[in-house]
């Protein structure tokens, strides 16, 4: 028979194991979406600006908008701007007065604001800040695009989406290390999750994210379906709606087709013309065909040397089960027309890259920037090269007039993908593949996810 002080013993063991199994099982729980509790007010708008964003105008050359969000007490505010210099005496400045568009959020009221900034010199460096409520927010210094024969350097980011302050934040301030230089950010949409009732905390989560990068480079995101919202979900009038945060999050060019308004759009930026369309309306909303009216008609009038079209849903999905075929027969076809030189996707969370047979354009790439991560389809290894599973990723582009370079890293810096292009005087392009030090492809280790799921790596 036991005596008391064996049994207070064994009771002590046993409550320690189980102390470090709950530990242990704590441990390999799924991390929220959000750093934040439900219904946490930490990101609610007050009277200091915040969500502070630089994007480019049509001829980013010669200016860019802001968009930035207070409190409901502040209703014009202005945007000061100067040329950049070495004193602390920043001299006379030029004030823009916003506009201001009201949002009701599960946080609150907010109202967010937009300034175009107009008239400015190519290449040339400018002090900016924006009011709020008897406050400013810092001066921030952004590089207008220089002139074509410039060489330009640039960031793209797949899907951040999932998780932004605890793990998209890294892959973002990896990507302005490796690209000190780079005065264009490209986001290829689902920035946020949203449709959870903290699509709020979910926006001020990704700006948290951000940091610099918003202010320093001009941002120019496609939209994802995870900026729309399903109405009437689950009953014969469901519909895609567009979500009320992305108007008035991006003070983005405004000169889209008028079927997809606020989510399509085109800027020239040092040499390249990058045309942004909305993969969610054309698939969903019935925009294909006038999206690719309009794409014929913009890569039409292009007399840059070089061609982006940036999109969410792939043209060519690496993940199995999906098929797009809509954005294939209607908009690819204007693609190949004009020989774009790069598509730039998102939506499946893996890494894959094709191109159209021996032909050296276009090249169409799928990446992932933040933690949810998918698998790759068999077809997907037999039509792309290099593909990937569980790794974050950030792009880097270098372009001047006769060479785009092209590289994909991941979140510790490693080359994963690599290639350039070249003009030749006659205009026909070719492509150099980027082998050295490049890593082998990655494959998802795990069979399943935190919550049981076999189509996914990571949730």
């Amino acid at each position: 028979m036991m005596s008391v002080r064996d049994c207070v013993k064994a009771l002590g063991l046993a409550l320690l194991l189980c102390s470090g199994a709950a530990s242990a099982k704590t441990a390999t729980q799924v991390e929220p979406n959000t750093q934040v509790p439900v219904g946490n007010r930490h990101y609610a708008a007050t009277g200091f600006p915040d969500r502070i964003v630089a994007s480019p105008a049509q001829d980013a050359a010669r200016g860019f908008g802001v968009a930035w969000r207070t409190d409901g007490t502040v209703t014009s505010p202005v945007l000061e701007w100067v040329v950049g210099g070495d004193s602390p005496d920043v001299g006379k400045v030029t004030r823009v007065t916003a506009t201001t568009t009201a949002l009701t959020t599960e946080l609150g009221a907010s109202n967010h604001h937009r300034a175009d900034v107009t008239g400015l010199a190519p290449d040339t460096l400018y002090l900016w800040r924006v009011q709020g409520n008897g406050t400013w927010s810092a001066w921030n210094q952004l590089r207008t695009a220089g002139t074509a024969d410039k060489p330009l350097t640039l960031l793209y980011f797949g899907d951040t989406q999932n998780k932004n302050l605890s793990h998209v934040s890294r892959v973002l301030r990896a990507g302005i290390k490796a690209a000190p230089t780079a005065t264009l950010s490209l986001f290829a949409g689902d920035l946020v999750s949203g449709g959870d009732g903290q699509d709020d905390s979910e926006w001020g989560e990704w700006f948290a994210a951000a940091g610099w990068l918003p202010q320093e480079t001009m941002v120019a995101p496609a939209i994802g379906n995870h900026e729309y919202f399903e109405e009437f979900e689950d009953t014969p009038q469901e519909r895609r709606v567009l979500g009320k945060h992305w108007p008035v999050t991006f003070a983005l060019p405004r000169n889209g087709v008028d079927a997809a308004s606020t989510s399509t759009y085109w800027f020239d930026h040092q040499g390249v013309r990058i045309v942004v369309l909305d993969g969610t309306s054309a698939l969903d909303l019935g925009t294909a065909k006038a999206q690719a009216q309009w794409l014929d008609k913009v890569l039409t009038d292009n007399t840059q040397r070089w061609t982006i079209v940036l999109l969410h849903q792939p043209f060519y999905s690496p993940r199995e089960g999906r098929e797009n075929a809509e954005l294939r027969d209607v908009l690819l076809p204007v693609v190949r027309r004009h020989d774009v030189d790069l598509v730039l996707q998102g939506h499946d969370h893996t890494y894959g890259r094709r191109g159209e047979g021996s032909d050296a354009t276009p090249q169409y790439v799928v990446t992932v920037a933040g933690p949810k991560q998918y698998r790759l389809s068999d077809e997907a290894r037999a039509t792309m090269a290099p593909v990937g599973e569980d790794t974050q990723l950030f792009q880097v582009l270098t372009i001047d007039p006769q060479q785009l370079r092209y590289e994909a890293r991941t979140v510790t810096g490693r080359l994963y993908d690599g290639f350039e292009l070249t003009r030749a005087a006659d205009g026909s392009k070719r492509k150099t593949e980027l082998t050295e030090g490049r890593i082998a492809p990655r494959d998802c280790a795990r069979t399943e996810t935190l919550k049981g799921r076999a189509d996914r790596c990571w949730e």
